[in-house]
């Protein structure tokens, strides 16, 4: 059986205070003698050097750690969430992180060494994230300037979360699969877990399967013309043989006009007493009838392949005419399956396009931390409203690249 720590803020305490303290947390892992610990985590945040604390004694753990972001894991209690061996979230939870802020006062040299230490301590709660999540320095970075607010979902992807807890017993693929995959790389885990993510509600990918089945029935329609336009026939004593181009040695024969069933092997006679002997769906030898010695064994030379000065010596006048409206016919034909197949994928370029700017936005920021009023204690009131946004194009680019994964 698991012992159970609870980090839930009170009106007087939160990350860094009372029962949240590195100090008593140091007296509840000591009580725990060894045993799987379950962290329950629910706060705002606090200290940052508290949470390193904690985030350290955690690690240093020697049984098994699984940390659960219940509501909120924000700030420092971010930090502390990625002690565990295992870190899962409730699928209506929040994680987020931003910046180290410190409230004080002074001259410009007190003020300067202010900021080299909150430097400094950014620089180790990245590499915690980064240990963590696999992602590289600038990305994470980026993400702690832009005060980053994640879904379950969203953590799940990006790799600050093992699992998603969505409070239900039944067993499916993903579930299995999440259990031997657990102790892959981060970068495969986060692979596995896009494919794994449950989106049924989702309408924008409802509309991105059925742009690919409809982009998917026009080639089809493309595949299947050009088919019937190359598919030639020649007509025998055991049937019709489907092939491209002449029937010479070596062209493959099929029985269907679809040319996917192979020709059986036999000897086949032509309308015009050519011999053709067939196996394994190619034509080995073609034999000439004995009346005719160098007759052409191309027997399949349709209308549209006969020379044109031939067709109109034998042809009549209205016979030519409809010849002429046949081809329109084709071209016509040729025309609108293109245009079909143009404005499909018009449409799938820019759907594409729509997606990949709402995946963009879909990470947003409105985190503004309580300033006045509050019961905490005096160290938990160093949590400022954040002033740090990215202004640099590298660290504009890195969130972008983040959030459009």
């Amino acid at each position: 059986m698991s012992y159970n720590i609870y980090l839930y803020d009170t009106d007087q305490d939160c990350i860094g205070s009372g029962p949240l303290s590195s100090s008593y947390i140091q007296y509840q892992l000591e009580t725990a003698a060894g045993q799987d610990v379950e962290v329950h985590i629910s706060s705002v945040g606090g200290s940052a050097f508290d949470a390193i604390a904690i985030y350290d004694l955690l690690k240093k753990y020697p049984g098994k750690v699984t940390t659960y972001i219940d509501a909120l894991a924000a700030s420092a209690a971010s930090v502390v969430a990625m002690a565990g061996q295992t870190v899962i979230m409730s699928k209506y939870a929040l994680l987020m992180i931003h910046k180290p802020m410190v409230g004080s006062g002074g001259n410009a040299d007190e003020l300067l060494k202010d900021v080299q230490m909150l430097n400094v301590v950014q620089q180790r709660l990245a590499q915690i994230y980064v240990d963590k999540t696999g992602l590289d320095g600038v990305t994470v970075n980026s993400l702690i300037n832009s005060v980053t607010w994640l879904s379950a979902d969203q953590a799940l992807d990006l790799g600050f979360i093992d699992a998603i807890e969505d409070y239900s017993a039944e067993i499916t693929n993903s579930t299995l699969i999440q259990n031997y995959t657990s102790a892959a790389p981060a970068v495969y885990r986060r692979c596995i877990n896009k494919l794994l993510t449950k989106n049924n509600n989702n309408n924008m990918n409802m509309e991105n399967q059925q742009l690919i089945e409809k982009t998917t029935s026009v080639l089809d329609k493309i595949m299947n013309y050009f088919k019937k336009v190359v598919n030639k026939q020649t007509i025998t004593d055991k049937g019709t043989l489907h092939h491209c181009g002449a029937l010479d040695e070596g062209t493959e024969v099929y029985q269907d006009a679809d040319m996917t069933q192979p020709a059986s092997p036999d000897t086949y006679t032509t309308s015009t007493g050519s011999k053709v002997a067939v196996k394994g769906g190619q034509v080995q030898k073609v034999t000439p009838p004995l009346s005719d010695p160098d007759a052409d064994p191309d027997t399949t030379q349709d209308d549209d392949d006969a020379a044109p000065s031939d067709q109109f010596k034998k042809a009549k006048p209205g016979d030519v005419q409809n010849k002429i409206e046949s081809i329109k016919a084709k071209l016509h034909a040729q025309n609108a399956l293109l245009s079909e197949a143009r404005a499909a994928l018009e449409a799938a370029n820019a759907r594409l396009s729509k997606t990949r700017e709402e995946v963009k936005n879909e990470i947003k920021s409105t985190f503004t931390p309580p300033t006045g009023g509050s019961k905490r204690s005096n160290k938990a009131q160093t949590e400022q409203t954040p002033f740090f946004a990215p202004t640099s194009t590298l660290a504009k680019n890195a969130v972008k690249k983040a959030i459009s994964k």
